[in-house]
């Protein structure tokens, strides 16, 4: 996904100085299958010539170009390989966009977040899913989602914001018992000091977006941010700056709504207690 990433935005730097693939070829020395190529993500690319493709489409901001530059190489290979022949590859897309994310914005009213469910949680939430998944793929699913967690243990792990409905609190999926581990999962992993779990409290009426589970997960420079929205057809990614802006501006509203992080804690464990 990073390659396609990376071919999509030379392909906007190319096209806001209104060059053809025809020019941007003679200009760089190059050909117009091999300039496709790299921004289809078909072929991949050394840093220096990505840093000669932005400086040939004069951009001046050398925060973007050495962010695009350290986007080069290829596809990254990592531990997600091994369920690329069993998962869809947006799950596989998520996995990645994660493991280089520089902050992790997420925001859910029904379900919590991916990356911060336990196990049997997860299962009950995935065992639902239409149409119907058989038992193994039930628990390649599962599997996949506790090992996206990976991110929250590693050496100096990007900053996680989770904002999460009273109603999804509620929710009770599993059963008693999974309802209360997982409400006592998500007040332990709240004092994580890089994580921070924010609750939009039923007495705080409307907010904006509501209903929509959205997944923000920060680039190198704000250009390379990417969103995720989930959808009965899997998930959506988005990247244009507009949207980016969008989301922004709709998860600082979201958090403006939210209790304090004490005081959502307090709730989660008033919850837990009453369950």
């Amino acid at each position: 996904m990073r390659q396609r990433r990376l071919g999509t935005e030379l392909r906007r730097l190319r096209e806001q100085v209104d060059l053809s693939v025809t020019k941007a070829a003679a200009l760089l020395g190059s050909s117009q299958p091999q300039i496709s190529s790299v921004e289809t993500g078909r072929f991949a690319v050394s840093a220096d010539r990505v840093r000669s493709m932005a400086r040939s489409y004069t951009c001046s901001d050398d925060a973007l170009i050495e962010g695009l530059a350290e986007m080069t190489g290829g596809r990254t290979r990592g531990w997600w390989d091994e369920y690329r022949d069993i998962l869809p590859p947006d799950a596989l897309d998520l996995a990645e966009l994660e493991h280089h994310a520089t902050e992790m914005r997420t925001a859910s009213v029904i379900h919590f977040p991916g990356l911060l469910q336990t196990r049997a949680h997860a299962h009950a939430v995935i065992s639902d899913d239409v149409p119907a998944l058989t038992p193994p793929e039930v628990e390649h699913r599962v599997s996949f989602r506790i090992k996206r967690q990976a991110v929250l243990y590693r050496e100096n792990p990007a900053p996680v914001t989770a904002i999460i409905h009273e109603a999804a609190l509620r929710m009770g999926f599993g059963g008693p018992d999974v309802a209360r581990a997982q409400l006592r999962n998500l007040l332990d992993m709240s004092e994580r000091e890089h994580i921070t779990v924010l609750v939009i409290p039923f007495g705080a009426g409307t907010f904006p977006s509501s209903g929509q589970s959205i997944y923000y997960m920060g680039g190198t420079v704000p250009a390379l941010d990417t969103v995720q929205l989930d959808t009965d057809h899997g998930a959506g990614f988005l990247d244009a700056q507009p949207q980016l802006a969008k989301y922004r501006t709709v998860l600082d509203r979201m958090e403006r709504c939210s209790l304090t992080p004490a005081e959502s804690r307090d709730l989660i464990r008033r919850i837990a207690e009453a369950i």
